[in-house]
C-alpha cells in the first residue's frame, strides 16, 4: 500500500545545512544572559512609531551579542483595556513576526499595568531592564509611582523613551525613571536612528550591565553616551 501522504522530494544537504546552521544561531532561551521587558503603547497615535521598532529591533539583539546575548518579551497595550505580554524571544526574526502581527488601536494609556506586570514577571525570572516607548499618559500619577518603588526594590531601571513632548508625560516618565534608577530620554518623531540608538543602548544594559553600557557610550558617543552617562549617576 502507498504512503501517499509522505514527501515527493528530499531535502538536499545543501538545505539541511543550511536548516542546521540557522538553528544553531538562534540561542536558547537558558543562554541568553540579559532579559529586557519591551513595552510599547500601542493605542491609535502610535502606528508610526510601532511600525519603526519592529523595523530596528534586529539592532538590539546584534548588540548584546558580544556580552551574552538577549532575550526580549514584548508588552503592549492598545483599545479598551487590552493588554498583552509575548512569550521570550531570543531572535529578532521571532520578535518581528509578533510585532507584525499588531495594529495600534484607539484607548488609555496603562503603564500601570506594564510595571505591575513587570514585578510579576521579575518574581517568576531575572529581568535586567524595563524599556517603555509611549507618548503621553492618562492614568493616577501616585499609583504608578507606588509600583515604580517596588521595581526599584527588584533592582530593575526603567528606560522611559518619550516620544514628543507632553508635559504631564514627562513629569512621570520622568518620576519612574528616577525612583527605578533608570533614565528617561525624548525622542523626536520620525527619528528612526534616534530611537534604534536607544534601544540599542538599554539592550546593552539588560545583557551586560553598566560597565557594557559605558564601554559601548564610548565606543558610540552621541545618544548612546549621555545616555550612558545617565546610568552611571545614579
Amino acid at each position: 500500500m502507498a504512503k501517499n501522504n509522505l514527501p515527493t522530494e528530499r531535502s538536499s544537504s545543501r538545505d539541511v545545512d543550511a536548516f542546521l546552521a540557522k538553528a544553531a544561531s538562534i540561542p536558547a532561551l537558558s543562554q541568553v544572559k540579559g532579559r529586557l521587558i519591551f513595552a510599547i503603547d500601542a493605542t491609535m497615535s502610535r502606528q508610526p512609531t510601532w511600525d519603526r521598532a519592529a523595523e530596528i529591533q534586529t539592532e538590539m539583539f546584534r548588540v548584546t551579542y558580544a556580552v551574552g546575548g538577549l532575550a526580549v518579551q514584548l508588552v503592549f497595550f492598545r483599545g479598551f483595556g487590552e493588554f498583552e505580554a509575548s512569550e521570550w524571544a531570543t531572535s529578532p526574526s521571532a520578535l518581528a513576526k509578533r510585532m507584525q502581527g499588531v495594529t495600534c488601536r484607539s484607548g488609555s494609556t496603562q503603564l500601570h499595568r506594564v510595571l505591575v506586570h513587570t514585578i510579576a514577571e521579575a518574581r517568576r525570572t531575572k529581568v535586567g531592564t524595563l524599556v517603555y516607548v509611549g507618548d503621553c499618559f492618562e492614568e493616577d500619577a501616585e499609583a504608578v509611582a507606588a509600583e515604580a518603588a517596588k521595581l526599584a526594590l527588584l533592582g530593575i531601571p526603567a528606560f522611559m523613551f518619550h516620544e514628543g513632548h507632553d508635559p504631564n508625560a514627562e513629569a512621570v516618565f520622568r518620576d519612574v525613571a528616577r525612583l527605578t534608577h533608570g533614565v528617561y530620554a525624548r525622542f523626536d518623531a520620525g527619528s528612526a536612528r534616534q530611537l534604534r540608538d536607544l534601544l540599542s543602548a538599554a539592550a546593552v544594559y539588560a545583557a551586560g550591565g553598566s560597565l557594557a553600557l559605558k564601554d559601548y557610550g564610548n565606543r558610540m558617543g552621541g545618544e548612546v553616551l549621555r545616555l550612558s552617562r545617565g546610568m552611571e549617576k545614579k
